[in-house]
């Protein structure tokens, strides 16, 4: 199943500048060949149920591994099964409206 989801990893315990930790989040996700959109507050991902989650554990893991005691995520999930869409096309819809 296709899924597209708004991730926001947040390291707690590591000081107040996050960015090395979601840095190499956003490497795995590009190594897992997912559809990436990172924005200030997260990152939409898109890709296979499977694939995309597998990601997230493994950005879970390698943010402890680099010293993070804890990490609080949140994740919004969508699906669909009328068709297959891009995020890009989800963001391109809403600029042609704007115009």
């Amino acid at each position: 199943m296709h899924v597209m989801i708004d991730l926001c990893v947040v390291p707690l315990g590591v000081g107040i500048s996050v960015s090395k930790y979601i840095a190499e989040c956003e490497k795995i996700l590009n190594d897992a060949g997912l559809e990436t959109n990172l924005h200030a507050y997260g990152t939409n991902v898109a890709g296979d149920w499977d694939d995309v989650f597998s990601a997230v554990r493994r950005c879970h893991e390698r943010v402890h591994d680099l010293g993070a005691p804890r990490i609080t995520t949140t994740i919004k999930v969508g699906t669909r099964t009328d068709r297959l869409q891009t995020i890009k096309e989800k963001i391109v819809s809403v600029q042609q409206k704007l115009q």
